[in-house]
């Protein structure tokens, strides 16, 4: 399957350990991406309540840059759930409000863009995967199935509503990450959190709010009995690993709960190293929660680390040591 990609800003630092991942395993489901040229950020989610306008032109510049690119693809994909909301949210406000539609593409015009809404098909990684490749090419490439591995399947708020063009089959309890993880072999396990919020960027505006929303969830998952979470966002993954260890310090707990991407998993059970899959690189280590399944990862303690964030850091971001 051939689609544009929107690799967006995380996926160049924080969450490289997704698009190394994502990387290993394309082939394998044969998903040919070919990455817009010239994109930019798309804003994040704070910027819409700020200046709406400025906010969709942003991301209206990607949209029309991928429109250009499109070649023989309709489909723009994208693997964060920031980026993959506003895409899909400006290609639907510009598609039913005119005004916004012609005051965008005033502003795209002075870079000699212009954008038609509608003529993108704006998907995220996981929808692909689930819905066009399909469940039994990704079992056809099965070689070490995650036998013995409970996992927690969490999709954060963003990915699955609103849902402009109606692709997931349930807002609050969606089942596509579930029914992928037991093509892996892992074992899904049953937890009412999946589609809670993860904080976003309150770890660094309020990180008191943010360690509440990030305990709720860890517990939730641990109490589920999982071994570990899966996500498909790079945020959620940010909040939920990286900021566990202030959330045990503020809450006076202990938990480790270790936090990887669906495409990580996907190759583990297609039998790619775990280092060639960006394991080893969280904070909370899934060496624990792997050895279930007989699979080495490399050991936190032994990666080359920068110190873990603290109250008030900015969120690490493209070019930034």
């Amino acid at each position: 399957m051939k689609a544009l990609f929107y690799p967006g800003c995380a996926m160049q630092k924080n969450a490289r350990p997704y698009l190394d991942s994502l990387q290993a395993i394309r082939e394998d489901i044969g998903l040919e991406l070919r990455e817009v040229e010239d994109w930019n950020c798309c804003g994040a989610t704070e910027y819409m309540s700020v200046y709406r306008v400025a906010a969709h032109a942003l991301v209206g510049r990607n949209l029309a840059l991928a429109q250009d690119q499109a070649g023989d693809t309709r489909v723009l994909a994208a693997g964060c759930s920031a980026c993959y909301l506003n895409l899909a949210k400006t290609d639907a406000r510009m598609g039913e409000d005119a005004h916004l539609k012609a005051t965008v593409n005033e502003a795209l015009a002075a870079g000699g863009l212009e954008y038609r809404p509608g003529s993108l098909e704006v998907r995220h990684l996981l929808d692909l995967v689930c819905h066009d490749i399909g469940y039994e090419a990704v079992k056809a490439r099965v070689v070490k199935p995650l036998h013995g591995l409970k996992v927690a399947a969490y999709y954060g708020c963003q990915v699955v509503r609103p849902d402009y063009d109606g692709r997931w089959d349930d807002h609050e309890h969606p089942t596509a990450m579930d029914k992928l993880l037991a093509v892996l072999g892992a074992e899904p396990v049953d937890w009412a959190l999946k589609t809670q919020c993860c904080g976003g960027h309150m770890s660094v505006i309020g990180p008191e709010v943010a360690y509440g929303l990030i305990r709720r969830l860890v517990h939730g998952a641990q109490q589920a009995g999982a071994d570990l979470v899966v996500t498909l966002c790079p945020m959620c993954q940010l909040n939920l690993d990286a900021y566990q260890v202030e959330m045990n310090r503020h809450f006076h707990s202990d938990y480790r709960m270790p936090v990887l991407y669906f495409t990580q998993l996907m190759g583990l059970a297609f039998g790619k190293p775990a280092k060639a899959l960006g394991i080893g690189k969280e904070f909370v280590s899934a060496a624990p929660a792997l050895a279930r399944i007989q699979a080495e990862a490399p050991k936190v303690a032994e990666t080359k680390r920068k110190r873990r964030p603290k109250p008030g850091d900015a969120l690490p971001m493209p070019g930034m040591e």
